[in-house]
C-alpha cells in the first residue's frame, strides 16, 4: 500500500470533557482540509482505500474509536489514540477543557509499474 494522502487537525470540546467528541472535531478538521478529486481523476474506488487515524489526548481510553471512524465519509479506518493533545484545567469552574489532534493517513493499493513518483 502506497500512502496517498495525509492530511491534521485539531478539535476541542471546551466545556463537556469529552474526549471522543474533540478527537471527532480534529478528524472534521483535517478532512475538510482535502478534496480528494485525485480517486475520482485516476477511476479510483474509495472502497479499496485504507485510511489510518491517529488521534493524540491526553486520556486515550476515553475515545470511542468506533465513534471517531464513523466520521470519515470514506475508505476503510482504523483509528489508534495515542497519549497527546492537551488538557486545560479551568480552576474556577473545575472543568477541563479538552484539545485533540488528529492525523489522517489514506492508503492505496497501486499495481507496480502503474506509477512511478519522482524525485523533486
Amino acid at each position: 500500500m502506497s500512502r496517498l494522502i495525509l492530511e491534521m487537525g485539531m478539535g476541542n470540546d471546551l466545556y463537556g470533557q469529552d474526549y471522543t467528541k474533540a478527537a471527532c472535531r480534529a478528524v472534521q478538521d483535517a478532512i475538510h482540509h482535502s478534496s480528494l478529486t485525485l480517486f475520482s481523476s485516476l477511476g479510483l474506488d474509495h472502497a479499496a482505500m485504507q485510511v489510518k487515524v491517529t488521534i493524540g489526548v491526553q486520556a486515550p481510553e476515553k475515545v470511542d474509536r468506533k465513534v471517531v471512524a464513523a466520521e470519515l465519509p470514506r475508505g476503510v479506518a482504523e483509528v489508534s489514540v495515542v497519549k497527546g493533545g492537551i488538557d486545560i484545567h479551568d480552576p474556577e469552574r473545575g472543568s477541563i477543557s479538552v484539545v485533540a489532534n488528529a492525523a489522517i493517513e489514506a492508503f492505496y493499493e497501486i499495481p507496480q509499474g502503474e506509477w512511478k513518483l519522482s524525485s523533486p
